[in-house]
């Protein structure tokens, strides 16, 4: 019985790739050494699942920043600005359309799907024209060939490529990109052949769009596309791969019916009712059925006997010879390796599984369906299982009781914002366009040092709150001296927004090494949610009243919402996610009225996450909005009208949920504008009347390009022309702690020039 991982984690156990992409681009790795350090991953990782029994080994799935992009790279889509003259796509143009340089910005990035993975969107238009100008697919085959180690290239299909771009700038809006469909096949038939002539079997297509609502005419562009590309893959077998969702009977009949494909992987994980689909609708004769029975997305150990019979019943349906076990999706969205994890308790650690051990899940379920079944090891794991079904520390009957009390409220603030906004104006008197951040300031290398050694207990506890208070009243200075009007402690307390929250609630576990890759070099390391979670005790009032006692100005607190806090975390799979959030919103609830009791008058609750966790069927996604947009009310339905609440969003699309996000009912929001060509803007030139504070970002922070305050000024007037100006706020985009201060310094200093220059225009009637 054949096995099959859809993909994998790149970073390395250590993040050993994020740190050679960072050395890289401040110049003190050379594009050789860069290279050294992924070639040396991408061996261990092959060899890794050749060692663990795995038949069907991905290659071409390792990425200096997305996939996406390397599938831009390959197609030669390049947009003009770039300046790229041709040939085989190097360094310096790839991380230019991802990270922008000092003359031109970054091409827009957004969330994969429904994960916290992103992806930098291609920009397309009528006239591109496409060439072959990356033959990574190929360069790495063969170079896993050469170690013995015959993989299956894997590919962005055509037709989810063209699905996740955007008309480039200038082009109209209603432009279809599927009509480029014919341009690009050309340079996958080159790929496809390249990859034959250097003896690949098999190729494997990734079709994740497929598992989304899509019209007849999409529908359509799959099979003109593979049927295109038939006589290209002769000879060849074909796997199109799917994940994150239930295959729609629609698209289950249009894909299973190509000639072309050999082998269809489905998520039985996330798409339970693809199994019924399968059952209703029968399996092609003679053609391969992966199936997703590990998931990919989170952390828990596999129930291998439930598999086990999942499986046996899918075996007599599409034959014992074409089923493989596989993942659900790529096991890029999990940690690496559960050995390096040396402090979490054995109990919590027996009911988990990171990418290493899902290989071996994988195999451990094929070997057993052909009859060698290791039963040492399904033993256990039934006895893991059972311990966590039982174990007292998940369940804590005070929780689940005030959860369900939540029921029957919709926890409204008792006044309109209109009148709220009026009460907060007159006791915090900001002047009109107010400036302000998000939230975090550089984390420079120091201060990361100090958080280590302080969790190591190398230093004191003295010596750790000194060294943070120096750190708090820098950045507070650095604010008073730029002139912004709200300011923020800038974090430096906190590693990562969401494990610093987890780490102070009950019901949360953490890794030392358990990280998972966001973007480019960005990784975060998600908590564990293993149990029912409560606030033992405030969280944030000590920082934010130290930061408040250092200004006259009003000082943010600053905290992570529910959602957020869900939707970036490993979540217990025994509950519904609707149940954890709400048990998480009243933590939050509590620390909200701590900080106002303290004398905080401005509090941000982040839900950076909301629009991520966006069920990706239509179908799905009033019940997801509703828990979400009610948990985050929970949080501060009990707060005075001069309390002004505020929320943060950022790199999605929020335009589909503008009225989702009104519903939230906050004083302020601010949300990511600029990177996104300002799309946002759209929904409100279309008509949509939006009553609250709201602060569109005014620059991109994951680009060390500074902006003019000119530029500034003039992405403010394009905001002034559909919002009002009374509640406008002017701000960056997202949080800054990623930057160096050799760049926010003048990028802040451009945007409060920026905002003075406005209201000096606006004073003289201009």
């Amino acid at each position: 019985m054949a096995s099959h991982i859809v993909g994998y984690p790149r970073m390395g156990p250590k993040r050993e790739l994020k740190f050679a992409l960072e050395s890289f681009w401040d110049g003190k790795h050379t594009s050789e050494d860069l290279q050294k350090v992924s070639s040396d991953l991408r061996s261990s990782i092959w060899k890794q699942m050749a060692n663990a029994g795995i038949k069907y080994i991905p290659s071409n799935t390792f990425s200096y920043y997305d996939q996406v992009l390397d599938t831009t790279a390959m197609l030669g889509a390049v947009p003009e600005r770039y300046s790229w003259n041709g040939g085989e796509i190097g360094f310096d143009t790839y991380f230019s359309m991802a990270r922008g340089n000092a003359s031109v910005p970054a091409m827009e990035m957004t969330k994969w799907f429904d994960t916290n993975y992103h992806f930098i969107v291609p920009e397309l238009s009528p006239n591109i024209k496409f060439s072959y100008a990356s033959r990574k697919a190929v360069t790495e085959y063969k170079e896993a060939k050469a170690l013995g180690v015959d993989t299956v290239p894997v590919l962005v299909g055509p037709v989810t490529y063209l699905l996740l771009s955007k008309p480039a700038k200038g082009v109209e809006k209603t432009f279809p990109l599927l009509s480029l469909l014919k341009h690009i096949l050309p340079i996958y038939k080159e790929v496809i052949a390249e990859l034959k002539e250097a003896g690949a079997s098999w190729i494997q297509f990734d079709e994740p769009t497929l598992v989304k609502d899509l019209d007849s005419h999409q529908l359509k562009a799959f099979t003109e596309a593979y049927t295109e590309l038939e006589t290209s893959l002769s000879g060849l077998n074909v796997l199109i791969e799917t994940y994150f969702a239930d295959v729609p009977a629609e698209a289950y009949k249009t894909i299973t019916s190509l000639k072309a494909i050999s082998g269809f992987g489905f998520d039985l994980v996330r798409g339970t009712k693809t199994l019924d689909v399968i059952k209703s609708a029968g399996f092609p004769s003679g053609k391969y059925l992966f199936a997703g029975i590990v998931d990919g997305r989170n952390i828990w150990a596999n129930d291998l006997a439930s598999s086990l019979s999942t499986l046996q019943a899918l075996e007599g349906i599409v034959g014992k010879d074409k089923l493989v076990v596989s993942t659900s999706s790529s096991l890029l969205h999990t940690a690496v390796d559960l050995v390096n994890e040396t402090k979490l308790d054995d109990e919590i650690k027996s009911w988990l599984a990171f990418a290493a051990q899902k290989v071996v899940e994988v195999n451990a379920l094929a070997k057993a369906l052909a009859g060698q079944k290791d039963e040492a090891f399904f033993s256990a794991n039934a006895a893991a299982q059972a311990s966590r079904k039982s174990s007292p520390r998940v369940t804590n009957p005070q929780v689940q009781k005030a959860a369900a009390a939540l029921k029957g409220s919709d926890h409204r603030r008792a006044t309109n914002v209109s009148a709220r906004l009026d009460a907060q104006q007159k006791k915090l008197n900001l002047p009109l366009l107010p400036t302000t951040t998000i939230g975090s300031f550089p984390q420079t290398i120091e201060l990361r040092r100090v958080r280590r050694e302080y969790k190591a207990s190398k230093i004191s506890e003295e010596d750790y709150v000194k060294t943070i208070k120096e750190e708090i009243n820098k950045v507070v200075k650095i604010q008073e001296e730029f002139d912004i009007d709200v300011l923020v402690h800038g974090e430096p307390e906190r590693n990562d927004m969401v494990e610093y929250f987890g780490e102070q609630l009950s019901g949360f576990a953490f890794t030392v090494n358990g990280w998972v890759q966001s973007y480019g070099s960005r990784c975060v390391k998600p908590p564990i949610i293993y149990g029912d979670v409560s606030r033992p005790k405030a969280m944030t009032v000590f920082w934010s009243s130290v930061a408040q006692s250092m200004t006259s100005r009003p000082m943010k607190g600053m905290l992570t919402g529910p959602v957020t806090i869900l939707n970036w975390s490993f979540v217990r799979n025994d509950q519904p996610r609707s149940e954890t959030c709400y048990q998480i919103a009243l933590s939050i609830k509590q620390e909200v009225e701590d900080l106002e009791a303290a004398g905080i008058n401005v509090i941000q609750i982040d839900e950076a996450a909301l629009r991520e966790g966006l069920p990706l069927r239509k179908s799905e996604e009033a019940f997801y909005l509703d828990w979400a947009v009610h948990s985050f009310r929970i949080t501060n339905c009990g707060v005075k009208d001069t309390t002004q609440i505020h929320t943060h969003m950022c790199y999605s699309n929020f335009n589909d949920i503008i009225h989702s996000i009104i519903d939230m009912d906050a004083d302020v929001i601010t949300i990511e504008n600029s990177r996104s060509d300002e799309k946002l803007l759209s929904v409100f030139r279309e008509g949509v009347k939006y009553g609250a504070g709201i602060g569109p970002g005014v620059y991109d922070i994951h680009s060390p390009r500074i902006p003019s305050a000119e530029e500034i000024a003039d992405r403010v007037k394009k905001m002034l022309a559909v919002l009002e100006i009374n509640v406008l706020w002017v701000n960056p985009d997202c949080g800054l702690k990623t930057r160096k201060y050799a760049e926010v310094k003048p990028a802040l200093t451009n945007m409060v020039a920026a905002a003075k220059q406005l209201r000096a225009e606006l004073a003289n009637g201009k």
